[in-house]
């Protein structure tokens, strides 16, 4: 069970993200902590995860790609991007396509960035499309400012909890899921990946 304090008022909360606790909270602003207690609150839904000092290790990168697993079929989904356009899943079709669920306030989904950001400027050419579902609760606004802050040159729509459930359920970020071209989930990944990791996983697929 972890204790957090916001505006002085102590609010206690079983659910927060795992590497919550890699970071200290008393070097949160309170309205970056609030977001934090809002977004694990939409979440509740989901099976809480315990609390723990260190992201889970993700699975292998050393496994080739081509010996993945089919895990399911990639659900289909439509948002909004950060002009308030509609972003279809069937405009993907036939790409090797990066799902990402994150939020700006997410210390390990922030430091994931470059490497996607080197990853679709590598491989955008080749049939590779990143797409940033950001979970923020403070609007498109403010996630606009933090994509062109960060230099994101992919794919960045909002995300809702229907997404979120159509992929099975999103207990922590980041989590991310790879699709190949035939629109089958190959990986899905619970924690940040050091991006040269993941590109062994996907450079395969394309």
């Amino acid at each position: 069970m972890l204790r957090v304090e916001i505006l002085g008022n102590k609010a206690t909360d079983s659910s927060l993200w795992y590497y919550m606790s890699k970071y200290s909270l008393r070097a949160l602003s309170g309205a970056t902590l609030a977001s934090v207690l809002v977004c694990t609150a939409a979440c509740s839904k989901q099976a809480e995860p315990t609390a723990t000092s260190a992201a889970p290790k993700p699975e292998s990168a050393a496994v080739a790609a081509s010996t993945l697993p089919v895990v399911g079929d990639a659900p289909a989904f439509t948002l909004k991007d950060l002009e308030g356009r509609d972003v279809s899943s069937d405009s993907f079709k036939g790409k090797v396509v990066v799902v990402d669920f994150w939020a700006t306030w997410c210390g390990p989904c922030v430091e994931e960035i470059p490497g996607y950001v080197a990853l679709q400027e590598r491989y955008g050419k080749n049939g590779l499309v990143i797409v940033g579902i950001s979970l923020d609760r403070r609007g498109a606004e403010h996630v606009k400012k933090f994509t062109v802050k960060h230099g994101m040159n992919y794919v960045v729509v909002m995300g809702d909890d229907a997404v979120g459930e159509a992929f099975g359920g999103i207990a922590a970020i980041p989590t991310t899921i790879l699709i190949d071209r035939q629109g089958k989930i190959r990986h899905k990944k619970v924690g940040s990946m050091h991006h040269d990791e993941y590109e062994k996983l996907l450079r395969p697929l394309l």
